[in-house]
């Protein structure tokens, strides 16, 4: 069983490390301020599920490939930087005040939850950290390592959970004073999409 003052320092640094700026955290602050409070949540709802995928990847040794093979890493982070350029894209479409409204429509709380776990789980920067990450805290003197793995990769998630939906909760209210400027929601999109495009090139060009 891992020990009290672990867990708490656990805690501690996966709090720290949710509220430093990162791909998902900016990823939920652009889609509450544009979207308000509910679609972040539920961005972060999608997100934290791609957590547990990168965690189940971990805990079986499938995130080490990422690891060594640049191929495999290259092919993920290709198909994450490619889907963000087309929510770039559609941010910036949608700013246009023919779309505004249909912008408002389009996106059910399903498409935003998948959004979220899409792109989590296409950036394998994710599961190289969890990889280094996590093992740290665990120890095989304590059980069995693997159900150790699977248990912080838990907290993790209820961090991040608590953080971005906190995130979301605060980015909404700015978005909704924000939306009742002229052009306000315009606006709104075009910075989601500034954001979007800036965190494709980022992840393109990111190495091992």
């Amino acid at each position: 069983m891992i020990s009290l003052d672990t867990l708490l320092l656990f805690i501690t640094a996966s709090t720290l490390l949710a509220l430093a700026p990162g791909p998902d955290n900016l990823f939920v602050l652009t889609q509450s301020m544009s979207k308000g409070a509910k679609p972040g949540i539920f961005v972060t709802l999608g997100l934290c599920t791609g957590l547990i995928v990168h965690t189940t990847a971990v805990a079986l040794g499938v995130a080490a490939i990422f690891q060594t093979s640049q191929l495999a890493f290259d092919i993920l982070k290709y198909i994450g930087a490619s889907y963000l350029l087309y929510l770039a894209y559609l941010s910036f479409k949608h700013s246009s005040p023919r779309h505004l409204k249909a912008n408002k429509k389009e996106l059910s709380y399903a498409k935003l939850y998948k959004r979220g776990i899409f792109m989590n789980i296409t950036n394998p920067k994710v599961s190289i950290f969890f990889l280094a990450f996590l093992p740290q805290f665990a120890d095989p003197k304590n059980g069995d390592f693997t159900l150790q793995i699977f248990l912080l990769g838990f907290i993790f998630i209820l961090c991040a959970l608590v953080v971005f939906s906190s995130i979301s909760l605060l980015a909404s209210k700015i978005g909704s004073w924000f939306n009742k400027t002229k052009n306000g929601e315009a606006i709104l999109n075009k910075i989601a999409g500034t954001v979007f495009g800036l965190l494709a090139l980022k992840l393109a060009f990111t190495q091992r």
